[in-house]
């Protein structure tokens, strides 16, 4: 599906309807697939020893479906995450910023869902892989 939101649109979406974590967040791309998300990694993120947490890393995955369902779909902000599976496969290096690479696989009338790697900035092997599904509000 062509998307119909480019970066600057979803920047400005999360800014307005999410302002207390759109800093946190950058677009990178809108992909043929989907979107890649950074997550500007600061002292907030982490957990003992300097690596990024893991609720900060699946609100990362959250984020980057997230986005990728409205670039397809327009501003709806009532879609809602219904299902979560997130496999944390290594640790991510230490204060260094988060990149997802998230593609979606089914985009219906009802429900979403989409897949997210997850990787350490400059590492080309993926610290956790999560699907998620979405709930897409009725027209």
């Amino acid at each position: 599906m062509t998307p119909v939101m480019d970066i600057p649109a979803l920047d400005a979406f999360l800014m307005d309807v999410f302002p207390q974590v759109a800093a946190d967040f950058a677009v990178e791309d809108v992909t043929e697939d989907g979107v890649i998300v950074r997550l500007k990694v600061g002292e907030q993120h982490l957990r003992p020893g300097g690596t990024v947490s893991g609720p900060s890393m699946f609100g990362l995955a959250d984020v980057a479906v997230y986005l990728a369902v409205l670039s397809r779909i327009g501003p709806k902000a009532l879609s809602v995450t219904t299902n979560c599976s997130i496999d944390f496969m290594r640790k991510p290096a230490a204060a260094t910023d988060l990149i997802a690479e998230c593609r979606l696989l089914k985009l219906g009338r009802v429900l979403a869902v989409g897949d997210a790697l997850l990787f350490s900035e400059g590492n080309a092997k993926p610290v956790a892989r999560a699907t998620l599904t979405y709930s897409i509000p009725p027209k």
